[in-house]
């Protein structure tokens, strides 16, 4: 998987009917991504739509539940009020018949007279209270349904609203799913044109070309002596690290111009160098002095034994010619027809 996901992005992009399938590829997914925001604008619209719809409605239902609200109350007060003009109707039919039947005189029948008249004030005024309530709850009935009636005009004319705006967003929809159909069709048509062009052994020929570390794979890991080693290695400035010459060693490192890996010009002033009374293995500059020669000519200042099959051994002024200066300060240099390499710093310009 991550071979082929490094040549989708590497090797096969150096092959040109790649490049026209990533295009072609990329705009399919950028046409995908504007319908993908096109469809979003219509679920806003439709979102927007049905809370404007939302509101609207509970307007109209606020009113139409507060009117209710007043017919009902209405309604229950005129039963009650039927109810009690009902009852004081039977009551003053009953006292007036009392009255009628029986021949009292004196002072029990003016009370029987008396209470019959009362009954019967009492059933006008219930019978008017009657007729106010019933004259007040026709006026709301009236009013309710005109409400009602405006209100469903209302919500009929908004149930037609969001089934046309449904049905315009459903067809754009459909359109813009055809339409991207159509191009997504003519991508591939595309496409597959250019994936006739595809060759296996092309690509990993050009993976390999790009990716390759090598043409050979490493070498083996094998044995090294640690004694071997000791007597073999280099310093990484071009200096050796003898084992048979502890002397000649102790020597180059109390110096502090060899220390550093300075050249040495034996045309400089004998003070650089430490003369041979203070140091009885080391020769005056003086005697050291050779006939002029060319800029390659170079004089041993000290004796270096070879180490390895490669080095060449010299003695203290020796004359050599520096045949290529290495950057690892070892140098390739030639002497009477031998050729090997020796330390940098154990070299003088003449």
């Amino acid at each position: 998987m991550k071979l082929s996901h490094g040549m989708s992005h590497s090797a096969l992009h150096t092959v040109p009917w790649v490049l026209f399938v990533v295009a072609e590829m990329e705009n399919m997914g950028n046409f995908h991504i504007q319908l993908s925001e096109a469809m979003k604008e219509e679920v806003k619209k439709v979102e927007a739509f049905r809370e404007r719809q939302k509101e609207q409605r509970k307007k109209f239902e606020s009113i139409m539940e507060k009117v209710q609200k007043r017919k009902v109350s209405l309604f229950r007060k005129t039963m009650e009020s039927k109810k009690n003009y009902e009852a004081r109707c039977k009551e003053a039919d009953e006292a007036e018949q009392t009255s009628e039947k029986s021949a009292i005189v004196g002072k029990n029948g003016e009370k029987v007279r008396h209470r019959a008249k009362q009954c019967r004030q009492a059933a006008c005024e219930a019978e008017k209270l009657y007729l106010t309530n019933i004259d007040q709850l026709e006026s709301i009935r009236q009013d309710w349904e005109e409400t009602h009636r405006s209100t469903c005009e209302v919500f009929q004319q908004m149930e037609a609203d969001r089934i046309s705006l449904l049905r315009c967003t459903l067809w754009d929809h459909c359109n813009h799913i055809s339409m991207q159909c159509v191009k997504d069709d003519e991508f591939f048509e595309e496409v597959r044109k250019h994936l006739e062009h595809c060759d296996i052994t092309t690509d990993n020929n050009c993976f390999i070309e790009m990716k390759r570390t090598g043409w050979h794979p490493p070498e083996p890991i094998v044995f090294e002596s640690y004694y071997q080693r000791e007597t073999k290695s280099r310093h990484g400035n071009g200096r050796a690290r003898l084992t048979g010459g502890g002397e000649d060693l102790m020597r180059r490192t109390s110096n502090p111009l060899l220390e550093s890996g300075t050249k040495i010009n034996v045309d400089s002033r004998p003070s650089v160098l430490p003369s041979s009374e203070e140091d009885g293995s080391y020769a005056s500059l003086l005697d050291l002095q050779q006939p002029a020669v060319d800029e390659d000519a170079y004089v041993a200042l000290y004796n270096y034994t070879a180490q390895v099959e490669d080095e060449l051994t010299v003695q203290r002024g020796d004359v050599v010619q520096v045949l290529e200066r290495g950057d690892d300060g070892w140098w390739t240099v030639e002497r009477n027809g031998q050729e090997g390499i020796v330390p940098g710093n154990y070299l003088g310009k003449l």
